[in-house]
């Protein structure tokens, strides 16, 4: 006879109570079992020790008969020192792929190279603070202002006769 240690539901309509059992593979979730050895209440909070109550002795006598625990008794029972579980989920699935780890070393770089020029510019922000200011010349600002005027007087003076072409190819 083929023994499954698993949990037989309990309690009331969204009020989940289990009881951990030994019992025939055939027979129903709810159905007839060989014996409890526990409870489980997932309504509990997980560091409260009434949310599993199992009794160990007999778990072990009854691995050692060879009842076969569902996922979640071996969860249990694992918590409780009784039988080691390995773990079923694969851990390298959850890693990011080479394509990812790359943009990642890009932001990586961009950042340090950020916080580098960041300080280049506070170090040479503090050395001009600190070396004695300098009156510039009174004519040189006044000749950078007009150069940069008279490129741009240039640039409306070749738009607007184009303005006006375009106006008059609308009306005709």
């Amino acid at each position: 006879m083929a023994l499954s240690m698993r949990l037989s539901r309990g309690g009331s309509k969204k009020r989940p109570y289990y009881r951990i059992v030994v019992a025939d593979a055939r027979s129903p979730r709810d159905g007839k079992f060989i014996e409890k050895i526990g409870t489980y209440n997932p309504l509990l909070a997980k560091d409260n020790a009434d949310r599993i109550k199992l009794d160990t002795d007999r778990a072990k006598h009854w691995l050692s008969v060879g009842a076969q625990p569902t996922d979640r008794v071996a969860r249990f029972l694992d918590v409780t020192g009784v039988k080691e579980r390995a773990a079923k989920n694969n851990p390298n699935k959850g890693k990011p792929g080479e394509k990812a780890v790359e943009r990642a070393e890009e932001r990586a770089e961009k950042l340090k190279a950020a916080e580098e020029a960041a300080a280049e510019a506070k170090a040479a922000a503090e050395a001009a603070a600190a070396a004695p200011v300098e009156e510039p010349a009174a004519e040189a600002p006044a000749e950078d202002v007009a150069a940069e005027e008279a490129p741009a007087a240039e640039a409306t003076a070749e738009e607007a006769p184009a303005a006006e072409a375009g106006e008059e190819k609308a009306e005709g």
